[in-house]
């Protein structure tokens, strides 16, 4: 079958919701589930950095109120994209709190207090964890040959691996200074 007439049969999902594309309905599948679980994971992570923009304390608490404020704004600022590369690729991706309460992977952190440095260190160590999975999302991206998907994880993971340093640097520094 060409590709052409693969556009014309793929209706496996709601007929107003198909989008049209020449990639596999194997290439959809795969490619949707893995991006909304990295969608989860960023709206999981941005959640969990606000948490700890909002309730970090102690000597350096304007480097680091701003430093989580700014990477909260960078990690939601990547929600959309992934979502709208999931449709456009013709998946489709989260509807609601609940199905990312099911999704992530990215732990949730409800204490009522927690160090700096430690804060610091989860955020960092989550960095890293949506990093790898990002990375693994651009091998399936290459297999199926989605040059797209493909680069708009490789700008993602910059930006995440970025992050991880930052929080790797305001780590050592917090927890010298006894934060």
């Amino acid at each position: 079958m060409n590709k052409i007439r693969a556009l014309e049969t793929r209706r496996k999902t709601n007929a107003a919701l198909d989008t049209p594309t020449d990639l596999s309905d194997e290439a959809v599948r795969e490619l949707s589930q893995k991006l909304t679980v990295i969608l989860a994971d960023a709206f999981a992570l941005y959640l969990k950095t606000k948490n700890f923009h909002w309730h970090v304390s102690g000597p350096h608490f304007r480097d680091y109120h701003l430093l989580l404020d700014e990477q909260g704004e960078q990690i939601f600022a990547t929600t959309d994209e992934i979502a709208e590369r999931v449709r456009k690729i013709g998946g489709t991706t989260l509807r609601s709190i609940g199905q990312i309460s099911k999704l992530q992977t990215i732990e949730d952190n409800d204490e009522v207090f927690v160090p700096a440095h430690e804060m610091l260190r989860e955020l960092m160590n989550d960095n890293k964890h949506i990093a790898a999975s990002m990375r693994e999302c651009h091998e399936l991206a290459e297999k199926h040959e989605d040059a797209a998907t493909a680069g708009l994880l490789e700008n993602f993971i910059d930006g995440t691996e970025r992050r991880t340093w930052f929080l790797f640097e305001a780590s050592r520094m917090a927890q010298k200074s006894g934060d």
